[in-house]
């Protein structure tokens, strides 16, 4: 017989192999999952790769890995990933690192990068990624941003210095061209982040007049978190035969960390579990809270300011430097609570021709000239056109995303949601949801858009089961909030209109103030900005009440906080605590009495008259 194979692996003769015996080491490694390249095997420069290390960032994302070798290449890319994904790198990367190779040997200064952005927040977001990936190289990398409120003479002087790569809206890139200041003959990167939005927000015709001032040959990169209608016809603009990727499974460990519920409630009953959620810290951590309009944050504000609740609002009115300094601040703790107004709903697909048939219909109705008179009636409030929270902006370990007011679409829904449960933490996200029958019995606190909560509400559980997602009905004991109930109503009845009004007028004149004036001495005292709080109160005109600001024991159930929630107890009645009487105190009489424990009345001896 033949020997088997000894120490020394000499071969033995034996039956021949099969012929499927060589395909299953082909298979075994197809099955096994590729090695993940660090940064410095993707071809980046390693200035660049220096900078990567020295953020903390160790291995590169899905979004990285497939898109800076596509776009090393020269190749067009439009590239779908969620928010939170790591998108700005992606494209950031591998244009400084062509626009270093290119120094290399041709020093000439020229504008080889334009990175268009729908919101000033996003452009500020953008350029600060710029900043901070050139550290270790900022003497050949220069760039610019062109979103701040500035003279045309000023912009001039910042674009005099030939930028590198330039960050703006398609607004003020346009007007910058326009104007001959900004030059784009020799442009080599054309990059449009969050591009589904770009249209959504009216750049129609600032992309159109951009496109036909574009070199031929430009390398166009497309980031977004949806591929929507808009996509394609900017794809036809500006791209040529793009590279698509649809990245899906990068999120699954990620989505399992989500949990979603929603509450079917009246609006005064939205307000009350409200003020129950924070006063008893029933949700723990930075949390943002989404309102229909910019009345409405206000009023929340100043609801949770009669309870003594610090939170700060989120709106198009407040200045950009105050916008910045608000999201810089809460990502590093400052803040807990933000109150951010989503005034630029988002509807694309259906929603999107279901609200272009509701606008005809309205517009067919009104020919007595109603609308033409109120769209001269002029705006008590500048707001800013190029504002968005839901999308774009990178908030930092958000616990929670609560919908006090439900967005229009269900596209909206999932781009607010995707603020928590990022970067492997767990969120929670809480949607407050109208019933149609209850629509309209709160007229004072009334929201119009709440009308077709029920109806997006079955769109987004349409729209989360196909991703794999679940939206569970959160329940609360009506039986234990009802003692709660009465300072509820009495903390709302202080906000009126007239006290939203002046808390409006009072925040724009301080942030007005922060802003503009002291703008350069906080520059060069940073310590100084600690004393500054965004979230203060500005209800002070308005009627307080200081017995609201701290909770009884005596509101609470046995079982404590939870049991508001998560389990089923009868009523707790005011009178009687453990089966006494809660006025009567150990060591005292029934009467009243002093701290003899003696009744005064008692005491006094009466003398008769002779």
């Amino acid at each position: 017989m033949k020997r088997k194979l000894d120490k020394n692996d000499e071969p033995e003769e034996g039956p021949e192999p099969k012929k499927t015996q060589p395909s299953k080491p082909d298979e075994q490694q197809k099955q096994q999952p590729e090695p993940e390249p660090s940064f410095s095997e993707l071809g980046l420069d390693p200035r660049l790769v220096q900078a990567v290390a020295k953020q903390n960032f160790e291995k590169p994302t899905l979004v990285q890995r497939k898109a800076i070798p596509l776009a090393l290449k020269g190749q067009d890319v439009l590239c779908k990933a969620k928010t939170g994904s790591g998108k700005t790198a992606a494209y950031l990367l591998p244009i400084l690192t062509s626009i270093l190779k290119r120094k290399a040997t041709d020093p000439t200064p020229f504008t080889a990068g334009l990175i268009l952005v729908p919101t000033r927040e996003l452009a500020d977001q953008v350029f600060k990624a710029v900043e901070e990936f050139s550290a270790f190289c900022a003497k050949d990398i220069h760039a610019a941003k062109l979103t701040e409120n500035v003279s045309d003479a000023v912009q001039r002087s910042l674009l005099a210095n030939v930028p590198d790569v330039v960050v703006s809206t398609p607004a003020r890139a346009w007007h910058s061209v326009n104007s001959s200041a900004l030059s784009l003959a020799k442009l080599q990167f054309l990059v449009l982040d969050e591009a589904d939005l770009v249209l959504s927000y009216g750049y129609d015709e600032d992309m159109e007049n951009l496109s036909r001032s574009l070199p031929k040959g430009v390398q166009t990169i497309m980031m977004s978190a949806t591929l929507s209608p808009e996509l394609d016809a900017l794809k036809e603009i500006f791209c040529r035969n793009p590279t698509i990727l649809d990245l899906k499974e990068e999120f699954g460990a990620e989505d399992e960390k989500l949990t979603q519920f929603y509450v079917k409630c009246g609006e005064e009953d939205k307000w009350l579990i409200a003020y129950l959620i924070f006063k008893l810290q029933l949700i723990k951590g930075p949390c943002l809270i989404f309102v229909a309009d910019i009345d409405r944050s206000y009023r929340l504000k100043l609801f949770f300011e009669q309870f003594s609740i610090r939170s700060c609002v989120l709106n198009s009115e407040l200045p950009i430097n105050t916008r910045i300094k608000i999201i810089e601040e809460f990502n590093k703790g400052i803040y807990d609570i933000i109150i951010a107004s989503d005034e630029r709903p988002e509807a694309f697909g259906e929603e999107a021709a279901e609200e272009g048939e509701e606008e005809k219909e309205k517009n067919s109705k009104s020919k007595d000239g109603q609308e033409n008179q109120k769209s001269k009636k002029k705006r008590k409030y500048q707001k800013d056109e190029e504002y968005g929270v839901s999308r774009g902006i990178d908030f930092k370990n958000v616990a929670a995303v609560i919908n006090f007011d439900m967005p229009t679409s269900a596209s909206s829904y999932t781009h607010r949601i995707g603020r928590t449960a990022r970067a492997g933490r767990a969120g929670i996200a809480l949607s407050f949801v109208i019933p149609k029958d209850q629509f309209g019995k709160h007229k004072p606190t009334m929201v119009k858009s709440c009308e077709k909560d029920e109806k997006v509400l079955a769109k987004i559980i349409r729209q989360q089961a196909k991703l794999g997602r679940k939206l569970e009905p959160y329940n609360f004991n009506k039986q234990q909030m009802e003692a709660f109930r009465y300072r509820m109503t009495d903390a709302l009845r202080a906000v009126t209109r007239a006290a939203i009004r002046e808390a409006r007028t009072r925040e724009l004149r301080q942030e007005l103030l922060r802003s503009e004036a002291l703008k350069r001495y906080f520059e060069e005292n940073p310590t100084e900005l600690q004393h500054l709080r965004h979230d203060g109160e500005l209800g002070k005109g308005m009627r307080h009440q200081a017995h609201l600001k701290h909770v009884p024991d005596y509101l609470l159930p046995k079982e404590g906080k939870k049991a508001l929630t998560e389990q089923q107890i009868g009523f707790v009645p005011f009178k009687k605590l453990d089966g006494k009487d809660r006025r009567r105190r150990k060591g005292r009489p029934k009467g009243r009495t002093f701290k003899t424990g003696k009744d005064p009345l008692k005491t006094f001896k009466v003398r008769r008259k002779k």
